[in-house]
């Protein structure tokens, strides 16, 4: 029988406020454990919450993004359940009535786009960490640090319309493409400010009838998520096919050993005996403040590729490439007001950039070499001071090393070679050389031609000036 996937994902965005969501707590990651905590946070009586309006305002900037309806009321809500990194008991969040419901995000995968619906993004607090020590099948101690405590979270819950766990890695990157446009989460998935737990489930093609579902956490990253989800369909369909029932469950990622865990059995709404927050008051959004805010939204990702294709003329493939992130469209930008040459910048940076950076791991912010010094490269391909070829060479000097082009030809000697009668004389030399191949080819064996200019350019080591090289040797091989 075959089987298709049926999966939801449920995203939490740390949001970039300076303090926590009910208290004047900073946010700041990496500090020594249990440093950034106050009664409020750490769920000491009588503290009472009070609510950061940055956040608000931060939630309706991501729910404009992705076509929400936003609430004029709305309520904060106590979900109560023990774990030990929750000082309270119960964490704050929002249930029965959200800030906003009933948007969509677009993918496009293999050239075809595809909207996954969002059932709704609420604002919540994040609980504590567990620090363990030892493996996750044998753990010797835990630590809790309340750093994290009521850092402010918005909670983006997808529609189960996720059909592969491919899709399901281009939607979490559309996610994190929008929540850093508009500057709300850095969504940096190693720091965990930006995490994303699976649920999902398998059915017979063809079938409408949803499946027993799993609940998959402790995913960090896109290739996680598409890891764990290939598993996870892999063993509901044996466990199916063996005769047996898929267990409601949370189950829990172990990259390590690439396979998923039981973690504990899937709670349901009312296992958290949610009911409205009685320390804080309904929040009303008026529909001026929702106006006030979209007229400050930045040039959103989609709205960007447009104007990229008609500005600059590139394809729709090579745009979608470059507003990946704010940081590479910026980066191209820049490039292209210097060098204006669009495209030619565009497949500098798909290929050559873009590969640097996917094998070291690294980000567009963290390489040495600026816009200027890449406009200032094409700029010596152009006016003919060094080949194509030479260029591929010096860049990875100037990746390596943030040197500027010009310095690293001048001290390698990587100059083209553009003198006449010098190059004249190395054809001279290769043709007399290859007295049989010149007679093939004066015989109708065209195809040689590509032979002669390699020969050169071997040569020369690749300096020779490759539109010289073809007039010369056109006119000796004709004479």
């Amino acid at each position: 029988m075959e089987y298709e996937p049926v999966i939801g994902l449920e995203v939490h965005a740390q949001l970039l406020t300076k303090t926590k969501i009910f208290c004047g707590c900073p946010t700041t990651f990496g500090a020594e454990p249990n440093k950034y905590t106050c009664p409020v946070c750490t769920g000491m009586p009588g503290a009472l919450p009070v609510l950061n309006k940055q956040v608000v305002e931060f939630t309706i900037r991501m729910a404009l993004a992705t076509h929400c309806n936003i609430a004029p009321y709305s309520v904060f809500a106590r979900k109560n359940y023990f774990y030990p990194d929750l000082p309270k008991g119960y964490q704050i969040s929002q249930y029965e009535l959200p800030i906003a419901e009933h948007g969509y995000v677009e993918i496009q995968l293999n050239g075809k786009k595809k909207r996954i619906g969002i059932t709704r993004i609420h604002m919540e607090e994040d609980a504590g960490k567990l620090v363990h020590k030892g493996t996750i099948e044998t753990t010797e101690a835990s630590y809790v640090d309340f750093n994290r405590s009521s850092v402010p979270l918005i909670e983006i819950v997808s529609e189960p319309d996720i059909r592969s766990p491919k899709e399901a890695a281009e939607y979490l990157k559309e996610l994190r493409t929008l929540l850093q446009y508009l500057e709300i989460c850095d969504g940096n998935m190693e720091e965990g400010s930006l995490r994303c737990d699976a649920n999902v489930s398998v059915r017979p093609k063809g079938s409408k009838k949803f499946g027993t579902r799993t609940e998959v956490k402790n995913l960090n990253s896109f290739r996680n998520v598409e890891h764990a989800l290939d598993y996870e369909i892999k063993r509901q369909i044996e466990v199916i096919e063996s005769g047996e029932e898929v267990v409601q469950e949370t189950r829990l990622w172990d990259a390590n050993n690439g396979k998923t865990l039981s973690m504990r059995g899937k709670e349901e709404a009312h296992d958290y005996r949610y009911f409205p927050d009685p320390d804080l008051v309904p929040l009303k959004i008026d529909k001026e403040w929702i106006e006030e805010v979209r007229k400050s939204l930045p040039e959103l990702p989609d709205q960007k590729r447009e104007r990229f294709v008609s500005q600059y003329g590139i394809p729709e493939y090579d745009a979608a490439i470059l507003t990946a992130t704010k940081a590479l469209a910026n980066y191209y930008e820049k490039t292209v007001a210097i060098f204006n040459e669009p495209k030619t910048v565009s497949n500098w940076i798909m290929s050559e950039l873009l590969r640097e950076l996917k094998r070291d791991d690294k980000d567009i912010e963290d390489i040495l070499i600026t816009p200027e010094k890449l406009a200032a490269l094409l700029k010596l391909i152009k006016d003919g001071t060094i080949s194509g070829k030479i260029a591929k060479e010096v860049f990875v000097q100037m990746y390596e090393t943030g040197k500027e082009a010009r310095k690293i030809v001048e001290e390698r000697g990587l100059a083209q070679l553009s003198n006449e009668d010098e190059l004249s004389n190395v054809i001279d030399e290769v043709l007399s050389s290859l007295p049989k191949e010149v007679e093939e080819y004066k015989k109708g064996k065209e195809k040689l031609f590509g032979f002669f200019i390699g020969q050169v350019m071997k040569r020369t080591k690749n300096r020779a000036n490759p539109k010289l090289v073809n007039e010369i040797l056109k006119k000796k091989l004709k004479g």
